[in-house]
């Protein structure tokens, strides 16, 4: 096999096990001086989530500032004042402490801080220059696979999401403790760890020229254990096994697509969540079977789901023609997403189906994941996407 040219990234610093959102606080002291700006939610700070690690911070000796105002689909008003935050107390590292929302404040915060440049400059691809300010991320949920991904997404505006996607914002540790999952709600545990799947299947699909054999196989071992453990994980919140595995497997497909792009299926998802309000994991599970049924009629993108599919779904018959085992895999991921209890339509979560037509055109406004769709798609074909989804 050949091998085109391609470029890999990642968080260079990866811990994992029960317990090490305390005892990496050393480590982190070292990495990010004595002032950290500690970004959360009030959610997490009333759990006492925070504390453990809040505390052992201060024992090193470290001052800490809580930022906990991010909300979920983070609004630019919040990251401009969380870089606010940062400036007056004249921090020397950020921490994101929760899930994607918090993580993807505290990249764009340790970024500003760390080189004062032009957030407006910086929204698209390989546009920051920095350098930031020291950074480590904690994830509390298994989906957004943050802590290792180069991507930070914002609302803009109403509805309007813009990212910056460059590898200077990837942080220097990625601390992946199961033990903050354990009190994560099934219906969250659930559209989180599906959308960790749809970066996987996204990211070993991908059209974007830097897919790469990293990124595959990274993809394949993240669908192994993300398939193997979400039922489990959200029938029994407190299995630290299927748990753990989640984070590892939200984790791996992080790297996968961090470095292999996700393409149609969060264009798409986008719209719901910016108009909506509906969050991101539980967007992308909406319209997923739509959009990987559309794919599949490109013959390639079917070979890459029928390869996928034995990896997800053990059991699945492998005799079969590719375009069968392709859509057996789409319909059994279909079966998933129920058995998980999630809402299977848009108009179970109150989206009328007259707002198809504006989702359809601001989807259109997703060019950067559009591209790396391994089937071109319209204005007219993403309004059918939506009908089919409504």
């Amino acid at each position: 096999m050949i091998l085109n040219p391609f470029n890999f990234y990642t968080t260079p610093g990866i811990r994992f096990g029960s317990g090490q959102a305390k005892y990496s606080c050393k480590e982190i002291f070292k990495q990010l001086g004595s002032r950290i700006l500690f970004i959360t939610d009030k959610g997490l700070m009333s759990l006492g989530l925070t504390k453990p690690t809040i505390e052992e911070l201060k024992k090193m000796g470290s001052v800490v500032e809580i930022f906990d105002d991010v909300e979920a689909d983070p609004s630019q008003k919040t990251l401009l004042k969380a870089i606010n935050t940062g400036k007056k107390f004249k921090a020397t590292g950020v921490i994101g402490f929760g899930g994607g929302s918090s993580m993807d404040v505290a990249k764009l915060s340790a970024l500003i801080l760390g080189s004062n440049e032009d957030l407006e400059k910086a929204w698209g691809v390989a546009n920051a220059k920095g350098p930031r300010l020291p950074l480590a991320l904690f994830p509390t949920t298994a989906g957004t696979g943050s802590e290792v991904t180069p991507v930070s997404i914002i609302t803009v505006g109403e509805e309007e999401k813009k990212g910056v996607s460059s590898p200077i914002i990837l942080p220097d540790l990625a601390i992946l403790d199961p033990d903050l999952t354990l009190g994560l709600p099934a219906a969250t545990t659930a559209s989180t760890g599906i959308d960790a799947m749809v970066h996987a299947i996204e990211g070993y699909a991908s059209l974007n020229k830097n897919n790469n054999v990293i990124s595959k196989i990274l993809a394949i071992e993240a669908l192994k254990l993300l398939g193997g453990s979400i039922e489990k994980a959200v029938m029994d919140g407190s299995n630290v096994e299927a748990r753990g595995n989640m984070l590892i497997g939200a984790m791996l497909a992080g790297k996968a697509f961090a470095n292999s792009p996700v393409a149609a299926v969060h264009a798409l998802a986008y719209p719901i969540g910016g108009t909506f309000h509906i969050s991101h994991g539980l967007s992308n599970s909406l319209v997923l079977p739509y959009v990987l049924r559309f794919n599949s009629v490109d013959v390639k993108a079917a070979k890459n789901y029928a390869e996928l599919a034995p990896y997800v779904f053990p059991k699945l018959d492998i005799n079969k023609g590719t375009q069968a085992i392709c859509a057996e895999f789409i319909d059994k991921l279909e079966g998933l997403s129920k058995r998980l209890g999630l809402p299977q339509k848009l108009r179970e979560v109150d989206i009328p189906k007259d707002a198809c037509e504006k989702m359809a055109s601001d989807a259109m406004k997703q060019t950067r994941l559009l591209v790396n769709n391994p089937r071109e798609v319209t204005e007219v074909d993403a309004l059918n996407i939506y009908q089919s989804a409504w």
